[in-house]
Parts: structure tokens; C-alpha cells; sequence
């Protein structure tokens, strides 16, 4: 019987091997699964680097959004050759990739339609397997003043607190509000939660001249206003 002899990137064709195929073809080039092995330099006795990185994609659907929710454990407990090292540098360069989308959307700073406070948070929240909340504060010419996240949840909701809201507000000397969370399942319509905290908010702000102009709630690819519904 013919025995079955793995081969290792270092013994592929030199215009083969992601590292040499960058340098010479460029970055666009590559593939995901290519450039994900480059992270992970090295994959285990049974398969290469790209190999292994090929399995963590499908697993994914290969989708990088899908990767970019997965945690240090989730990696290290499901992949053969997948330690602390590899783990924390995949986790860490999808965050960065991350970052660089949420300071691209920040050149923006004047607030004019519901699209734009949706392509400030969806780096943000759009991936996120947990919900959370933010609000944006605007002065008087609707110029993003700060963002600020008021809490954190599990993946069925999170706590949200009018005071603090309305105290960073204050603080921040904002003219106006707008609120934002997520909702991890992907569907954007409000809950019966969403509808009363938006209403709670919206009449402790008239009462302090902090008008709140809108509440989008943002999924992976799309989201929903209250204000274009006409609902605040």
C-alpha cells in the first residue's frame, strides 16, 4: 500500500508558499485562507498551515466577519495546532482590521441622515455575538461630539441606564443624542424593550432639552431608525 506522505510549505514550489507568493504576486494575490496562514506561520504533523487555515475558514462559512466573532478559546479548543500564540494573533489582527474600518467611518463627523450614525457603529456592533449600547452626542450643528457605550449584555439583551445616559450627556455639554445597540441575531426589527427604552429616553431628554433624534439598531449588513419610521 502507498503510504500517504504529507508535505509541508517548505516544500512546496517557492512561487507556492504564501509568504514568497506575497512578495512576488502581491497581497491581492492571495487568498484568505493563504493570508490566514501567514498569521499562524506553521500548522501541525498532519497539515500544513494553509491546510489548517482552509478547516478554521469553512468552519466559518468562510466568511471573516463569522471568524472575527470567534475567541481565543474557541481556537485554541477546536484546532490541532492552534496554542495561545496563534490564537491571540489571529483575534488580535481581525480587531485591528476592525479598528482600521471604524476610523475610516469617523472621517465623517456631521451627522445628516440615519446612514451615517449606521456606518460609524457598524465596525462596532455589526459582528458582535453579545449586544451592546451606545449613544452618540452631537452639538448644536449635529458634529459627533463623543461616543460613549453605556453597557454590555449576553446575547439576549443588555441593562440600560436613563441617568447615566443623560449624565454623559450633560458632561459632554451635548445638544442633542442619538442611541445605538446591536442585535446579534440579525434581526433589526425592535422588541417591545427596544420601543420603551427609546420612549423613556426620548421624554427624560425633552424634559432636559437633550432632544434624542434617533435609535438604530445595527445587525451585521443592514439596520432599522425609529426617526425614518417615524417612531421617535
Amino acid at each position: 500500500m502507498e503510504t500517504y506522505q504529507h508535505l509541508s510549505i517548505k516544500d512546496w514550489a517557492l512561487e507556492d508558499r504564501p509568504r514568497e507568493k506575497l512578495l512576488n504576486k502581491g497581497l491581492a494575490s492571495l487568498s484568505d485562507a493563504e493570508l490566514l496562514a501567514i498569521l499562524i506561520g506553521s500548522g501541525s504533523a498532519k497539515e500544513s498551515a494553509v491546510e489548517l487555515s482552509k478547516k478554521i475558514l469553512l468552519d466559518c462559512s468562510n466568511n471573516l466577519n463569522e471568524l472575527g466573532k470567534k475567541s481565543v478559546s474557541d481556537l485554541k479548543s477546536k484546532y490541532h495546532g492552534i496554542g495561545d500564540a496563534k490564537a491571540i494573533t489571529i483575534v488580535a489582527s481581525l480587531e485591528l482590521g476592525r479598528r482600521r474600518k471604524l476610523q475610516d467611518s469617523q472621517e465623517k463627523t456631521k451627522i445628516t441622515s440615519s446612514q451615517d450614525v449606521f456606518n460609524i457603529f457598524n465596525p462596532i456592533l455589526g459582528d458582535l455575538p453579545h449586544e451592546e449600547f451606545w449613544i452618540l452626542l452631537l452639538n448644536r450643528s449635529n458634529k459627533i461630539l463623543t461616543r460613549y457605550k453605556i453597557s454590555q449584555g449576553g446575547i439576549a439583551g443588555t441593562v440600560i441606564d436613563v441617568r447615566l445616559i443623560l449624565k454623559t450627556a450633560i458632561d459632554n455639554l451635548a445638544s442633542s443624542i442619538i442611541l445605538c445597540h446591536n442585535h446579534p441575531s440579525g434581526n433589526k426589527v425592535p422588541s417591545d424593550m427596544d420601543k420603551t427604552i427609546t420612549t423613556k429616553l426620548k421624554e427624560a431628554g425633552k424634559i432636559m432639552d437633550i432632544p434624542v433624534l434617533d435609535h438604530i439598531i445595527v445587525t451585521e449588513d443592514s439596520y432599522y431608525s425609529f426617526a425614518d419610521e417615524g417612531e421617535i
